[in-house]
């Protein structure tokens, strides 16, 4: 350990004092903590209104990191790529590089043009590095696709995700949002072709939304594919920090979950419709 790792968050010694478990992400060797730290609402409030700043998301990654956190998870979408430099660097100032597990996504377009979205070959190998640039880091421990591409053939995908992993920008690959038998497509054709199949897959699911367990949660499970769901709070539905009538209200005290709540469309119409 160098002498400035000595002056960083140890996430060792932070699982240590708050019990915080950890667990192997699906059937590989990696260890993650339970609770990954989502970094969609860091940013730039020019994405969405409710975005935190970079000043004000420090404090939430510090204490992340104090409690023995060591999952974080980004996209390169996320603010068009200003939630990644922000991740990178909270996570090069704070934290010893090896005790941590970043996480990133591809497919959505962060810039126009016909070639700067989607799961090509050309495109996976671009907005990778340029991920890499913007986390001012060397590799990416889970590089995942965002979405399932129906434009790019399955197989061109899945071996510029291996020749990836191969030349060492990335340690591992996982998938997100998907139908279950685009997933298990994939990771057939990986295994066919002796490529690097996905650890893990990151789908929708919280108590509210729940239509994971029936075809994509038994195949992951079946097949030793670590879960990390997305929106596990339903917006703030299950803790309660919102109600269906807060769309479009104004209010004199703003905050970033009273800014969501307000402008949150989208979030209203997915789990208060039926919530009578």
């Amino acid at each position: 350990m160098s002498t400035n790792d000595n002056q960083k968050i140890s996430v060792v010694e932070g699982m240590k004092k708050f019990n915080m478990p950890y667990v192997r992400l699906g059937n590989s060797g990696m260890q993650v903590s339970r609770i990954c730290l989502g970094m969609m609402t860091y940013g730039t409030p020019k994405w969405h209104e409710w975005v935190l700043e970079e000043e004000q998301s420090r404090p939430f990654i510090k204490r992340a990191l104090e409690m023995g956190i060591n999952f974080f998870d980004t996209a390169d979408v996320y603010s068009l790529g200003v939630s990644e430099e922000i991740t990178g660097r909270a996570l090069n100032d704070m934290a010893i590089r090896e005790e941590i597990v970043v996480a990133t996504k591809v497919n959505f377009p962060t810039a126009d043009g016909p070639n700067r979205k989607g799961l090509s070959r050309k495109h996976i190998f671009d907005a990778c590095d340029a991920s890499l640039k913007r986390l001012n880091m060397d590799y990416i421990d889970l590089y995942q696709i965002h979405r399932f591409d129906k434009d790019t053939p399955i197989e061109e995908t899945m071996e510029a995700l291996n020749d990836l992993v191969r030349s060492g920008k990335v340690r591992y690959i996982g998938a997100s949002s998907m139908y279950a038998w685009q997933f298990a497509k994939a990771q057939h054709i990986a295994e066919k072709n002796g490529w690097t199949k996905f650890i893990s897959m990151q789908n929708h699911y919280n108590l509210v939304y729940r239509e994971e367990e029936r075809e994509m949660i038994p195949l992951c499970l079946d097949q030793g594919v670590g879960l990390i769901p997305w929106s596990p709070l339903a917006r703030g539905f299950l803790i309660g920090n919102r109600s269906k009538d807060d769309l479009n209200k104004d209010t004199n005290k703003e905050t970033s979950s009273t800014i969501r709540a307000r402008s949150d469309a989208l979030g209203h119409q997915r789990y208060y419709a039926d919530s009578d």
